[in-house]
């Protein structure tokens, strides 16, 4: 499919305006000269005017009608006080670029640099540099010699055929060593996209501070995979969501974003999730399903937790990054899907791949770019800011702003980035805790009240995790760690271990004739190596 021309470029209110009645058709004009190249047919002229030059319009459309009847012309108004401030133009053309309907597999844009000041065009430069605009630089010139016919010797029939002067156009790049304080100044313009990646966020950790930068040039530039480590809440998630924003915003994809906890995958419902599966593939499989990595196409696919994945979805997967296609489950036909892929992991994957758990040659494939996110208990210089996000967010989704007054705000602000503050639930933990606080707020006021009792409750929480750390056995199955969690809630609750029983064995005591809640919870207890002196000390020696 031959892909249509799309033609990006200011009305010149100089160039543009040559020549008056019949003289006009001798002039070299770029707006119209860009029109009557047959070597590079336009399809549609997006053309930039200020309402000021609405007659010079007119005129210009009319004559590339004349040229050129199979071009379409979209005059587009444009409010630009001053064409030689940099940030009114930069603002304007970006505006243009987030609303435009871009569509690149049908059709090739290009930016007329010609004509406009020389601010608008350094801007189109730095637009189509940034991908803004998916578009490469057109720069129509005059011909060497005026070869156009003399006004007397011109029929009407030449005027519509060989009309204007025609001039040479380029496909070229600018040269900024000219524009040294215009491009000092777009650099605040790119720290744009930096900021998108910490949503506005204006943190303080250096460290933190320079990975999102190197992330967002290797998300700008790259299309290979992304491994983002952390622990649980570090914002795996939600940085994903950010890379993915920012590639839209630069028209390097078109799909849509899709996003699986591999931990919930297993047996063929893991297979069918990521890769779709044909009609009657496995029992119950009614209907054909597309699959995650097929809605993934022309989009970004976030695995989170792909430690967690079989090693049959690995190998599967590894085929479907390295050659953009895969078998679903149960069909003899390739499906294919250009996906971007972001994984994310709190596990050490080498430690998975010496334990036979993962693929070695998937991890290979997926490190290109790693980086491990720190833990908010590792960035409490950046929990203020974030406490600042987390009530505009509150605001935005309830409608109500909540605050702190001084007096609260400073005592919630001195606990959370104290030693003592644990925030084991990372950013989620922080999260739920404004959240908390928000919602309890009487006509959107923290009070100092509010803020004790917040930090009693996050106390209490990090105490028992610490207990439930400290005694807990590393190696246990998950069934018998949720029931000794339990447990150790309900004894660190409880004031002697006869109380404590009661309330655990509450209906099965209820059927003997003598009831030792004690003795049986003294007994399960000691099948972990735990007392009940243990769990009374170490409740102390967290406070």
């Amino acid at each position: 499919m031959n892909k249509k021309n799309v033609v990006f470029g200011f009305l010149g209110n100089v160039l543009d305006q040559r020549g008056k009645g019949r003289k006009r058709w001798g002039r070299w004009r770029p707006t119209v000269d860009v029109c009557n190249h047959p070597e590079l047919p336009v399809s549609r002229l997006e053309l930039l005017y200020q309402a000021c030059d609405q007659r010079l319009l007119t005129e210009i459309v009319q004559d590339i009608h004349t040229i050129a009847p199979q071009t379409q012309v979209n005059p587009v108004e444009v409010q630009i006080r001053d064409p030689w401030d940099f940030e009114e133009v930069y603002t304007c053309l970006l505006d243009l670029a987030k609303t435009y309907q871009f569509d690149a597999e049908a059709e090739n844009y290009f930016l007329n640099i010609t004509t406009g000041t020389h601010v608008m065009q350094i801007c189109w430069f730095l637009l189509a540099e940034s991908r803004f605009y998916p578009a490469r630089l057109l720069q129509p010139s005059p011909p060497e010699k005026n070869t156009a016919k003399a006004e007397n010797v011109l029929s009407v029939a030449e005027e519509h055929q060989h009309l204007c002067s025609r001039g040479q156009i380029n496909i070229i790049d600018l040269n900024l060593h000219r524009y040294d304080q215009i491009l000092t100044r777009f650099q605040q313009y790119a720290s744009q996209a930096t900021e998108l990646l910490k949503s506005g966020i204006a943190t303080r950790n250096q460290h933190y501070n320079q990975l999102i930068t190197e992330i967002e040039q290797v998300a700008s530039r790259s299309h290979a995979p992304i491994l983002l480590s952390g622990s649980t809440g570090a914002g795996k998630s939600f940085l994903a969501k950010q890379i993915y924003q920012l590639k839209l915003n630069q028209h390097q994809l078109s799909g849509q974003f899709v996003e699986i906890n591999c931990a919930t995958l297993c047996g063929d419902n893991a297979m069918s999730t990521l890769f779709g599966h044909h009609k009657g593939a496995f029992t119950g499989a009614i209907t054909a399903r597309s699959g995650l990595l097929k809605q993934a196409d022309n989009g970004l696919l976030f695995l989170d937790e792909i430690g967690e994945l079989g090693l049959d979805e690995q190998a599967i997967l590894l085929k479907a990054i390295e050659e953009k296609q895969f078998y679903p489950l149960g069909s003899d036909k390739l499906v294919s899907s250009q996906f971007q892929l972001i994984a994310g992991t709190n596990r050490d994957l080498k430690q998975a791949i010496a334990e036979g758990k993962f693929r070695e040659d998937l991890y290979a494939r997926i490190n290109l770019w790693s980086y491990q996110l720190p833990s908010l208990a590792e960035r409490k210089e950046d929990i203020e800011p974030n406490i600042d996000f987390e009530l505009a967010r509150f605001a935005q989704e309830y409608g109500i702003m909540p605050r702190f007054n001084q007096q609260s705000r400073s005592r919630y602000v001195n606990f959370a980035t104290s030693a003592t503050a644990l925030w084991t639930g990372n950013f989620r933990e922080l999260t739920a805790s404004i959240t908390r606080m928000a919602t309890l707020a009487t006509q959107g006021n923290i009070t100092l009240v509010q803020v004790e009792d917040e930090i009693q409750r996050l106390q209490q929480h990090w105490q028992q995790g610490t207990i439930a750390d400290a005694l807990i056995p590393s190696e246990l199955d998950e069934f018998d760690r949720y029931q000794l969690e339990k447990v150790l809630e309900v004894c660190r609750k409880s004031r002697t271990l006869s109380e404590a029983g009661r309330y655990l064995f509450a209906v099965s005591r209820a059927q003997k004739q003598r009831a030792n809640d004690a003795d049986r919870l003294k007994k399960y207890l000691a099948k972990y190596d735990i007392s009940w002196e243990q769990i009374k000390t170490d409740l102390v020696k967290t406070f």
